[in-house]
C-alpha cells in the first residue's frame, strides 16, 4: 500500500508519501480500499508531537475516511467484497488501505458518496452526541457555540437551531462571523471586545448551554452562562484550559461536562444509529453538506497547509490514488 507518513514530528514538510506493506486483515476485520480520508486539526497536533499516536515511526495519521471492502476477516457477518463503509474512529487512514474492526464500520446508504462521508462523519457525530448527549438542547434554550464557523461548530449551530434553541456564535473573524450567521446562529460575534458582556447583555443573564472547543477560553465560557447553566468542553484548539475552582460551580449552580466521541462510539449498535441519524438529518435538511476541499493524498501536505491557515470554513479531504 501507499501511505501518507512521517518520521518526526515537524512542519507538513516532515509528510512523505511511502510504499508499505499492506495491513493485515485479522478476525473481525474487514480491509479498505480507501477512497477518501477526512483530515482534522487533530491530524496537525499528531504530526506536531502534541497528540499521542499509536504505533512506531513511520507514523500514519487520520482517524476517519471511506472505501470499499477488498478482504474479510474470519467472523465477519453482514459485509460483502465490494460494500461501501465509512469510519470515524480507526487510525491510520492516510493509505491506500485500511483495515477496519467490524464493530466500527458504517455501511454507507446509496446516497452517501465516499467524499461526503469523509466530510460528515467525524464532525456530524461529534455534534450530534454534543446537542443531544452532553447537553440535551430544547426549545427556549439559548446557546453559545464557540468557533461556530468550524467543522464542528457550524454543524452544532444548525442542530441547535431546529431545535428551537437562540443561538449565539462566537467566531474570529468578520468573515466567519457572517458564515456563522448564514448557517443560522442569531447574533454572530467575534472574540474582539468583551465578548461575555455582549452575551450575558442579549440572553439577560447568560446563556442556557456553552459548548467550548477553544480551552483557552473556558473561565470565559462559566461567566458567559447562567446560573443553572451548563459549559460542554470538547477541545482544546487554543490551547490548555485554566484550572477551575469548583467553588464558583456550586456558589453559581453551574456545570461543567467534558465531552469526547469515542466514549458515545462505544459499540456497534451506537455508531450505526448514530450514523443513521446523521444521514437522515442531512437528507431532510436540518443539517447541511459543508464546503469541501480536495487534495490527491500525495499532496497531503498542502493540505496540512491548508487546514492550519485557519481559512477552512468547510472540510478538507484527502483522495487517494486509484
Amino acid at each position: 500500500m501507499d501511505a501518507l507518513v512521517f518520521d518526526r514530528f515537524g512542519g507538513p514538510e516532515v509528510l512523505e508519501m511511502r510504499r508499505l506493506p499492506d495491513p493485515a486483515v485479522p478476525p473481525g476485520h474487514v480491509q479498505l480500499a480507501m477512497k477518501a480520508v477526512g483530515l482534522n486539526f487533530a491530524d496537525i497536533y499528531r504530526r506536531q508531537g502534541n497528540y499521542v499516536l499509536a504505533g512506531t515511526p513511520p507514523h500514519i495519521a487520520g482517524y476517519e475516511g471511506s472505501g470499499e471492502v477488498v478482504a474479510i476477516g474470519e467472523g465477519v457477518g453482514g459485509i460483502r467484497v465490494g460494500d461501501r463503509i465509512g469510519f470515524a474512529d480507526v487510525p491510520f487512514a492516510n493509505a491506500t488501505r485500511v483495515t477496519v474492526p467490524v464493530d466500527h464500520a458504517i455501511p454507507l446508504p446509496d446516497d452517501i458518496g465516499h467524499v461526503q462521508a469523509a466530510a460528515i462523519l467525524l464532525q456530524g457525530l461529534t455534534a450530534q452526541y454534543l446537542a443531544q448527549d452532553s447537553h440535551a438542547i430544547r426549545p427556549g434554550d439559548t446557546v453559545l457555540v464557540h468557533a461556530a464557523a468550524g467543522g464542528v461548530g457550524q454543524i452544532l449551530v444548525q442542530f441547535a437551531k431546529t431545535r428551537g434553541a437562540t443561538v449565539i456564535a462566537l467566531t474570529s473573524t468578520a468573515a466567519k462571523a457572517a458564515f456563522a450567521a448564514a448557517k443560522g446562529a442569531d447574533h454572530s460575534l467575534t472574540y474582539d471586545g468583551d465578548w461575555v458582556a455582549t452575551v450575558r447583555g442579549l440572553t439577560g443573564g447568560g446563556v442556557t448551554v456553552a459548548y467550548d472547543s477553544i480551552g483557552t477560553t473556558l473561565a470565559d465560557s462559566l461567566a458567559a452562562t447562567r446560573s443553572r447553566g451548563t459549559v460542554v468542553a470538547y477541545g482544546m484548539a487554543g490551547g490548555n484550559p485554566p484550572p477551575i475552582d469548583p467553588r464558583p460551580l456550586m456558589e453559581q449552580t453551574k456545570t461543567l461536562v467534558g465531552g469526547d466521541l469515542w466514549d458515545h462510539l462505544d459499540s456497534r449498535d451506537s455508531r450505526l444509529q448514530r450514523s443513521a441519524a446523521l444521514f437522515a438529518a442531512l437528507r431532510s435538511g436540518e443539517v447541511a453538506w459543508p464546503e469541501i476541499e480536495t487534495f490527491p493524498l500525495a499532496n497531503g501536505a498542502d493540505a496540512h497547509r491548508r487546514l492550519q491557515s485557519r481559512g477552512v470554513m468547510g472540510k478538507v479531504v484527502l483522495i487517494p490514488a486509484a
